[in-house]
C-alpha cells in the first residue's frame, strides 16, 4: 500500500500525449450505432472513442458490460469498481466512475480518500463495503478469495452476487491496462486521484 501511495503521489500533473489517439467525428455507422448503445445519446468518452480503434473490441467490451441494474447494490458494484481501479492505478477510470455513479452511491470524502489510499480497516465503512474492499484487494493481490473471506462474504451475499462481484473485480484490470497503457487523457468531467494527505 505504501509503495502505491508514493507511485500516486509522485505522478506528474500533466500527461503525456496518449499513444493510440482516440478516433473523432464523424464515427463510421458500425461505431456510431455502438456509442449510441453505450452513451445513449452523450458525447463518447475518450476511452472508447480509444477502443474503438478496433470496432469489434468495441463491440465485445460493451456486451461485457456490468453497469446495469445487477444482483448486487450499484454502491458493492461502485466500490468494487472503485477500489480494482484505484488499486491498477487507472486514475482515468476512478475519475469516470466518481463523477458518474458518486452522487447515487453516496461516497463520503473520507471514502473516496480510502478507495485510493485506504484500507477496509478504515472506520468510513460498513460491514459490507469492508467485505467488497477486501474482497478487491484479495483478488487483485492473489487472484483467489481464501476460505475465510468466502465464509464471511458467503454470509452477506448470495451466490449470484458473489459471481457478479467476482466478474466486476476481473473486468476493471482490463479496462485499466487499456487507459494505463494507451495513456487515455483524463475527461475534464472527472476528478484526478485525491491528494495524499
Amino acid at each position: 500500500m505504501a509503495e502505491r501511495t508514493t507511485e500516486i503521489a509522485n505522478r506528474d500533473a500533466t500527461m503525456p500525449a496518449p499513444r493510440i489517439a482516440p478516433i473523432d467525428p464523424p464515427y463510421s455507422q458500425e461505431v456510431q450505432t455502438e456509442f449510441d448503445k453505450l452513451m445513449r445519446g452523450a458525447a463518447p468518452l475518450l476511452l472508447f472513442r480509444t477502443v474503438a480503434r478496433n470496432p469489434r473490441v468495441l463491440q465485445r467490451r460493451i456486451a461485457a458490460n456490468l453497469l446495469d441494474r445487477g444482483s448486487i447494490s450499484l454502491r458493492s458494484r461502485e466500490l468494487m469498481i472503485l477500489r480494482t481501479c484505484a488499486r491498477c492505478g487507472a486514475e482515468y477510470e476512478w475519475g469516470v466512475h466518481i463523477a458518474t455513479f458518486g452522487a447515487k452511491a453516496q461516497w463520503a470524502p473520507a471514502q473516496v480518500h480510502s478507495t485510493v489510499y485506504g484500507s477496509a480497516e478504515d472506520t468510513c465503512w460498513g460491514i459490507e463495503d469492508r467485505l467488497v474492499i477486501r474482497l478487491a484487494d484479495q483478488l487483485h493481490g492473489t487472484n483467489r478469495v481464501d476460505d475465510g473471506l468466502w465464509k464471511e462474504m458467503s454470509t452477506h451475499f448470495a451466490p449470484d452476487q458473489l459471481v457478479e462481484l467476482i466478474m466486476l473485480a476481473g473486468l476493471y484490470p482490463a479496462v485499466s491496462y487499456m487507459v494505463n497503457a494507451t495513456g487515455v487523457q483524463h475527461e475534464a468531467f472527472a476528478p484526478r486521484f485525491p491528494s495524499v494527505a
